[in-house]
């Protein structure tokens, strides 16, 4: 198969040769790796790569994968970051309107009639800047001779991949990992990594949500090789009975197809520190489950007392050897709708929430573990206990520091398509995608396929978020079916189905608005809602804002359904540059940086400078969220 352009115009063309979703386990050779949290199975390709530039798709550098091409023209560029951060191509921040509204006349393939599709849109776009990514590199000698994947945390927007001159692979998911197989084509000793990254796809109508648009390959990036014998998937269960004191555990394990004929043995063990509640050996085979394996007086987890107890499952080759270890942290907690109340634990739940982009002020979206870290510090200081990760996949390591602090969760697809439906403020519909369109069904399901596969093991997770003011139709009702086919222990969320009632009974298990005023709140929960409220942004914290916030968490008290909700939002986006005049560092916002249109300061709503100093809105919001954090 060769590489083909026409794929960034076609909505229904996603993914070539990338792997399936999986959990987001790790695994490792041996137990002492596992407790160094090093495995000799992993070999980052982080840091310096070649890299060259183009402002449109007819200047890139074509042929640039084979290892015989003139590379002497590319320069350098660090992974993980972006292309704009870099020195290239132009910064934009907006908020509604897509980048190229009022440049370029652009309608979604197959809306308003169309039926060609729309070819060209994007692989002939002017405005579709191109960077072409050059890695070098020599497998360790832990993974030769293994099946080597490749893993990209995080690439925008749409991504080329070749080895050694052969193509490899397509994705388009900016938010999820992309993972492929790059064994046929390694080589021994050097070889020749090459990604083509492009700024906008059709993928760019899926992903206009509020921040800066960059592009770029902005997350980790690493080679993993896999034993002969080796764990692809696992799915736990880790319920708890009705009486709240008894955990039903249950987990699923997807091994390679031919596992049954290696021999091979599996032994899994589910502990609580020297207690151990599970201990069993069985012959490998391509899919294991254990079910329903009690667990008395189960201690649950929740924000005050996130408890987590140990899976380890170990693969052992025919001869007894350790081929590898899978270890993950497993919390019981129960997530129900009773009585139109949403509960944890039989208790109902109150979410003092934030949205939260990821950013930093130096490195944009490309945030550190550090970065996490310290935001989780402010979560605890300030009685935070949920976040919205507005409005995609968050990096991985992200959820298992939530499930670490106890922080709620409500896991939001990688989907806006604001600008397809609200035109100057008004509702107008009339070319929204993903909307009904067949076309574009597609597409948006995998979005949740990969959104769930990749973090159903998360006890933070109380909520699967479709996506984020993308009107409704068929295909955002068919992402909700999705989640409730695959997960009947978590909740489903998206506020827009509000724009489409028709969609009501299909779309969303609680009401969800923005910035409802609190009497508009009232009138809802005084006649006979069908379902439990939650503000999914409320307060907006752009200039001097929180004023008030007392006249929502009144309700709390005065309505069990009423159930709290994510303060807008967490952070600034901004970024810390060198003053031209002064040479002092400032941070700059949207239109500081020549880009037009823009929505301006519109980007700077948070509670946190985007250096991370605490405004003082937050005082407000600890002394609030503080009255609740029970």
């Amino acid at each position: 198969m060769q590489a083909d352009l026409k794929w960034l115009d076609d909505p229904q063309t996603f993914r070539v040769n990338q792997l399936p979703a999986h959990s987001d386990h790790h695994y490792y050779r041996t137990v002492a790796e596992m407790q160094a949290h090093q495995s000799s199975f992993v070999q980052s390709l982080d840091g310096t790569w070649q890299f060259a530039f183009a402002q449109t798709p007819q200047e890139r550098p074509v042929g640039f994968e084979q290892p015989d091409a003139d590379h002497q023209n590319f320069g350098e560029i660090q992974v993980p970051g972006h292309i704009e951060l870099a020195g290239y191509g132009q910064l934009h921040y907006t908020n509604t309107l897509y980048p190229w509204e009022g440049k370029l006349y652009r309608r979604p393939a197959y809306a308003l009639g169309d039926t060609t599709g729309m070819p060209g849109m994007f692989s002939e776009g002017p405005d579709n800047t191109v960077g072409a990514y050059l890695k070098t590199f020599t497998l360790n000698p832990e993974l030769r001779d293994h099946r080597v994947v490749i893993q990209f945390d995080g690439v925008e927007e749409a991504m080329y991949l070749w080895l050694n001159g052969h193509f490899v692979g397509y994705a388009e998911d900016s938010f999820s990992q992309s993972e492929f197989d790059l064994t046929p084509y390694l080589q021994a000793g050097e070889n020749l990594l090459a990604v083509e990254v492009f700024k906008r796809s059709t993928a760019a109508f899926l992903e206009d949500q509020d921040f800066f648009r960059f592009s770029g390959i902005f997350r980790s990036v690493r080679l993993v090789a896999q034993p002969t014998v080796h764990v692809n998937d696992l799915t736990i269960r880790a319920n708890v009975l009705d009486d709240l004191t008894t955990g039903d555990f249950n987990v699923t394990l997807n091994l390679n197809a031919d596992a049954a004929q290696s021999g091979a043995q599996v032994k899994t063990i589910l502990h609580a520190g020297q207690q151990v509640l599970l201990n069993q050996t069985v012959p490998a085979q391509a899919e294991l489950t254990i079910r329903h394996v009690p667990v008395p007086n189960v201690h649950l987890w929740d924000h005050h007392d996130p408890y987590l107890y140990q899976l380890q499952v170990e693969v052992l080759d025919a001869s007894g050897q350790l081929l590898e270890v899978v270890p993950y942290d497993v919390g019981f907690r129960r997530v129900e709708l009773k009585d139109k109340v949403m509960l944890l634990n039989g208790h109902r739940l109150i979410l003092n929430g934030v949205n939260r982009h990821e950013w930093d002020a130096k490195r944009g979206r490309s945030v550190t573990l550090a970065d996490m870290q310290y935001d989780l510090q402010v979560f605890k200081q300030h009685h935070i206990n949920a976040v919205r990760t507005c409005h995609y996949p968050d990096q991985i390591a992200w959820y298992a520091l939530c499930d670490r602090n106890g922080i709620y969760m409500m896991a939001e697809n990688n989907l806006e398509t604001h600008g397809t439906w609200q035109k100057m403020g008004a509702v107008e519909p009339s070319y929204n995608v993903p909307g009904s369109l067949p076309q574009w069904q597609g597409a948006v399901v995998d979005r949740a396929r990969s959104n769930y596969q990749t973090f159903k093991n998360h006890p933070a997770i109380l909520f699967w978020s479709l996506g984020n003011e993308s009107y409704a139709g068929d295909d955002i009702a068919a992402m909700d079916q999705y989640y409730h086919d695959h997960d009947e222990g978590r909740l489903t969320h998206y506020e827009g189905v509000c724009r489409n009632r028709v969609y009501a009974d299909r779309i969303s298990d609680m009401e969800s608005m923005m910035y409802d005023p609190p009497k508009a709140i009232r009138d809802y929960l005084d006649n006979d809602p069908q379902k439990p409220f939650v503000n999914c942004e409320y307060m907006h914290d752009m200039g001097n804002s929180l004023g008030g916030m007392n006249s929502y968490t009144d309700l709390i008290d005065q309505y069990p359904m009423y159930q709290g909700g994510f303060i807008w939002d967490y952070i600034d986006q901004a970024l810390l540059v060198n003053d031209e005049v002064t040479g002092q560092l400032v941070l700059r916002y949207g239109g500081d940086f020549d880009d037009r249109h823009s929505d301006y300061e519109f980007s700077g709503d948070g509670l946190l400078f985007a250096d991370r100093t605490p405004k003082p809105a937050l005082q407000e919001v600890s002394y609030y969220y503080g009255k609740y954090d029970r």
